[in-house]
């Protein structure tokens, strides 16, 4: 389940009981991956939306990630 709040999201894992907060650029991924998504991909479209350098993206980007699979909302496929 998730919920808009403003432009932030919050979304709950029920049977897990789990809460997660997301700031707008985490629900801004988190919606990206609506679809499967290449790790390139999403980063080109957060550096064509914000106003940050390529290493700091891939390095919050990878963070966010990592702590997403971690707590098994995504999964991380290779092709």
């Amino acid at each position: 389940m998730e919920a808009e709040v403003g432009d932030e999201l919050v979304a709950l894992e029920p049977e897990a009981g789990l809460c997660f907060g997301f700031n707008s650029v985490a629900t801004n991924v988190w919606q990206q991956l609506s679809a499967p998504q290449s790790f390139d991909d999403i980063r080109s479209r957060l550096l064509a939306e914000y106003e940050v350098d390529e290493g700091q993206c891939t390095a919050e980007l990878t963070d966010l990630l990592d702590q997403m699979v971690e707590k098994g909302l995504v999964r991380c496929t290779t092709a």
